[in-house]
């Protein structure tokens, strides 16, 4: 079979593997049919990252179930789900306790898409396995289309993660998003401003991502509202600039999650400010797996669109080319069988 392959800076191609297939009873084998690219994919293509190729990329899809176990629960063939990112048992201490990307029972960091923990192929290879496939993957509301949640695996509910549970907590919280990555800082905006927040300000040099914000309900800025100051920030920016900025505007008691992957060098914090006004930060993998289904019904009853934020429809054959050109958000098209 196909996988796409990242071979180097601006270079992915197609490689041959041997076909995924059925390996324990628990197994099931997917047909990725819209896959898009993490934001942290991107910065591997433009080579913003200490990653090495080549190695199988990709770790956001809806895929169709081409083949199962016998011990894979209800799945069918035919069916349309979400692949996580992440390996998981979902039945293992850390799984029960919803650290679903901390998974004891596979070497840790695996997933899909990077080699850290493995090699596991990727999400817009021609067929993946996806061990313990009756608590990893997550079936889709019918009638809804792939395309538009093909983000579901990572970026989509990491968003919905990083400000839904604090919106339900602290209702018409004033929510500060400081924007830079492609998609997820977008994401948390339309989320952010669907499901109650009582202001959004989302921060970006970008002027097309300001756009893009606003048309899904922030308050676009280039610079951070002077004096402001928010119960709710969400760091999206992988900027260490931008992160100490938007902890320099948390209130007092405020929750501030980032999303951002700072490789190399220490990141420097505000740390009396944070003392001072007993400000939380959070970051770390997103254990997504519990959250899915929570943002298809969100996507399915039209409290949000994702759909405006992907940049580019891309057919699968033409994945290698067109994903070396570093499209801010595309979504790679396979036709159900």
């Amino acid at each position: 079979m196909r996988r796409l392959e990242f071979v180097r800076r601006g270079e992915l191609r197609w490689a041959e593997a041997p076909e995924a297939r059925v390996q324990d009873a628990g197994d099931a084998v997917v047909r990725p049919i819209a896959s898009t690219t993490c934001d942290l994919d991107r910065a591997i293509i433009t080579g913003a990252t200490p990653f090495a190729g080549p190695f199988a990329i990709g770790h956001e899809c809806v895929a169709e179930v081409v083949d199962v176990g016998d011990d894979a629960g209800t799945l069918r063939r035919g069916q349309h789900v979400v692949v996580p990112w992440h390996i998981c048992c979902g039945r293992c201490a850390r799984c029960l306790r919803g650290l679903t990307s901390q998974c004891e029972r596979v070497p840790r960091y695996a997933m899909y898409g990077v080699p850290l923990g493995g090699d596991w192929g990727g999400l817009f290879d021609e067929l993946v396995r996806v061990p313990w496939a009756s608590q990893a993957l997550v079936p889709l509301p019918e009638g809804l289309d792939p395309a538009v949640v093909a983000s579901a695996s990572d970026n989509l509910t990491d968003a919905w993660r990083a400000v839904g549970p604090p919106l339900r907590d602290a209702p018409r919280a004033k929510v500060l998003i400081m924007g830079g990555t492609p998609s997820i800082g977008l994401y948390v905006a339309m989320f952010a401003a669907a499901v109650g927040a009582g202001a959004v300000d989302y921060v970006d040099r970008s002027a097309k991502r300001r756009t893009q914000a606003q048309a899904l309900g922030a308050t676009p800025h280039e610079t951070t509202p002077h004096g402001e100051e928010y119960e709710i920030v969400v760091d999206a920016s992988a900027d260490r600039a931008a992160l100490a900025e938007g902890l320099r505007h948390a209130a007092p008691g405020a929750r501030c999650h980032s999303v951002g992957i700072f490789f190399g060098d220490p990141t420097p914090l505000p740390l009396d400010v944070m003392y001072m006004h007993g400000v939380t930060l959070s970051t770390g993998r997103p254990d997504v797996l519990a959250d899915i289904p929570t943002v298809l019904s969100l996507v399915a009853d039209g409290t949000v669109d994702p759909a405006p934020v992907f940049s580019d429809q891309i057919a699968w054959d033409d994945a290698p080319a067109a994903l070396a050109e570093a499209p801010r958000k595309p979504v790679v098209l396979r036709v159900p069988r």
